[in-house]
């Protein structure tokens, strides 16, 4: 019989510990995140759990392409991956906080050829995947497009977004 550090050494013990990881079948004591992130106060910590949450919205972005998943199970997959991108925020929120880097840079919304803004992008819940293509998100998405002419008095702001500095100066030599 094998001792415990022998088996730990094994090639089969390291692939299987591998194979786990990369399912998201982790020791949870070894690799807990802390529940309150501001609680964390060094830099290197908070970007090791970042990274971490980093890892597992990848595993999960192509877990959820696998065409064997019902409904259900990407709906489930869309929401993990959704708490996760909010935990990701709040660790670069901390990171931030502590005077380390800002990764958080650029996440702005996303425009079309035509200048309209892409439903799904920005803040608020999104779907990734094949998570767009389910029943009601893709309704939501064609009426969202079918609607993107008439916008709100809030919203006609962008518009200025695609003037350039000769629209400002031509009106003001004709005067």
């Amino acid at each position: 019989m094998a001792r415990n550090s022998e088996k730990a050494q094994s090639m089969l013990f390291r692939f299987r510990e591998a194979q786990a990881a990369d399912l998201g079948i982790i020791d949870a004591g070894r690799t807990r995140r802390p529940k309150l992130i501001t609680e964390v106060s060094a830099i290197p910590a908070c970007e090791k759990w970042r990274g971490q949450v980093l890892k597992e919205i990848s595993r999960k972005m192509s877990r959820i392409q696998d065409p064997i998943l019902s409904d259900y199970q990407i709906r489930d997959l869309n929401d993990e991956i959704n708490k996760l991108m909010r935990e990701k925020h709040m660790w670069e929120i901390q990171i931030r906080n502590l005077g380390g880097p800002n990764y958080m840079r650029g996440g702005g919304k996303i425009y079309d050829e035509q200048g309209r803004e892409i439903p799904g992008s920005g803040k608020g819940y999104k779907y990734f995947g094949r998570a767009r293509e389910l029943p009601g998100v893709k309704e939501l998405f064609e009426a969202a497009k079918n609607q993107g002419d008439e916008k709100p008095l809030e919203e006609r702001h962008d518009m200025r977004r695609n003037v350039d500095a000769a629209y400002y100066v031509d009106g003001w030599l004709s005067d």
